[in-house]
């Protein structure tokens, strides 16, 4: 067994964005990854999956509703944080029903972020392959 730092990775399409939550990230000690795009981070998966998303709910294309289920269809199973500036009703509710982890809206505080990301990583470690949301 590893005692590497879990690897994160960020889908946002605001670069800025991307770059202040990979400074937060990284801070903590996470492996950090960033695509400016769903399409980017799916093409990514090639070469592994990454022990968690932070994944922006409204992006052009592919949204982070549309990635989710795109990866739950495929039967790729990473634990998903969706972010999003929009606090529409039933928006929370649809994502987590999709498989979210949870479901923060920016701005972001880091401190709840980054506990979302380790209780995320150690669920996820802790039913490695049970398949339990």
């Amino acid at each position: 067994m590893t005692n590497r730092s879990p690897r994160i990775a960020i889908v946002d399409d605001d670069a800025s964005v991307r770059k202040a939550l990979a400074r937060l990230l990284a801070a903590s000690s996470f492996e950090i990854e960033t695509y400016g795009s769903a399409h980017d981070f799916l093409t990514s998966l090639q070469t592994g999956t990454p022990d968690c998303l932070v994944v922006d709910l409204h992006m052009p294309e592919l949204t982070g509703f549309d990635l989710q289920r795109q990866l739950a269809h495929t039967g790729i199973r990473i634990p998903t944080i969706v972010i999003t500036a929009h606090n529409e009703p039933g928006l929370r509710e649809r994502c987590q029903s999709a498989g979210a982890a949870a479901f923060l809206l920016k701005p972001l505080d880091g401190s709840t972020l980054i506990g979302v990301i380790n209780a995320a990583t150690s669920r996820d470690n802790a039913k490695q392959g049970s398949g339990l949301q």
